[in-house]
């Protein structure tokens, strides 16, 4: 599919913040599967916005603000052009090992009710996809999607015992099971097409991956019970959530913050289509 993205992400300080430093994780990379046909982020400030890589190979940018602002507004709009390749994420610039994604982290650490689900859906038996296959559609039935009920610092086991979570927690989750089961796993973020029409999101989205032999590394979307297919546009990947959330950073000043934000992902047009509606 050809996708369009925009993406806005604003915040509003009560007091002027005096110096302001975030580190972005918005811009895709291409690969076998997914090929950024164009993509830009626009800033409403004067700022510097510096491009490297992090650690995990994810594109990140260094934004830098030094004047006093009561209002910052980041936007994002690309075009993405995307194939189903039934999950299977290959061509990955600069990918670590598969064993670096076994350490568990504080948000996907286990505990009992964990290992026991683990234990139950490695007692079925089958191959590991068919068992991260389970996994993904067992996590679905299991939890309530539920907005507002937990936090960015939520553990997958928190979230588990609660059985309800937002697509954050059904990624720690996938990944806390998969790795007690000794399976590299990680948390990706990105973007979704929604099939049923819903253009207007409040949030980006987050899945996981896992790494399956013969096959690599192979996308699951445990809040959607599926493999990722050409609906999806990876962004970033990591360890959990916060080596791949869109935005962290810190401001000096700036008193109480309001966050709002808003994401788009439709069909692009191709040029024919404009020339013959134009």
């Amino acid at each position: 599919m050809r996708l369009s993205v925009q993406y806005r992400t604003s915040y509003r300080y009560s007091e002027p913040a005096r110096r302001v430093i975030q580190l972005l994780r918005l811009t895709p990379h291409s690969f076998r599967g997914q090929n950024v046909l164009d993509w830009r982020i626009d800033l409403g400030v004067d700022a510097r916005l510096r491009e490297s890589r992090d650690g995990y190979g994810n594109i990140i940018h260094m934004l830098y603000i030094d004047k006093p602002l009561t209002e910052l507004t980041v936007t994002v709009s690309g075009k993405v052009l995307t194939e189903d390749r039934a999950g299977v994420v290959d061509g990955l610039p600069g990918d670590l090992p598969p064993e670096v994604f076994l350490r568990p982290t504080r948000l996907t650490e286990g505990g009992k009710p964990l290992q026991d689900f683990a234990a139950a859906l490695e007692a079925e038996g089958g191959t590991r996809l068919e068992r991260l296959h389970r996994l993904t559609s067992t996590i679905k039935s299991r939890m309530s999607f539920d907005t507002g009920k937990t936090v960015p610092d939520t553990t997958a086991l928190e979230a588990f015992d609660a059985g309800h979570g937002v697509c954050q927690d059904f990624a720690h989750i996938f990944i806390a099971v998969a790795r007690l089961s000794r399976i590299p796993a990680r948390y990706v973020s990105g973007h979704l097409f929604r099939r049923d029409g819903k253009v207007i999101q409040e949030a980006a989205h987050a899945w996981a991956e896992a790494w399956v032999e013969n096959l690599g590394w192979v996308a699951f979307d445990p809040t959607n019970g599926i493999s990722a297919d050409d609906a999806y546009i990876r962004i970033a990947a990591g360890l959990d959530y916060r080596d791949a959330a869109p935005f962290a950073g810190a401001r000096r000043g700036g008193g109480n913050e309001e966050l709002s934000v808003d994401v788009q992902v439709r069909l692009a047009r191709t040029q024919s289509q404009s020339q013959s509606q134009s």
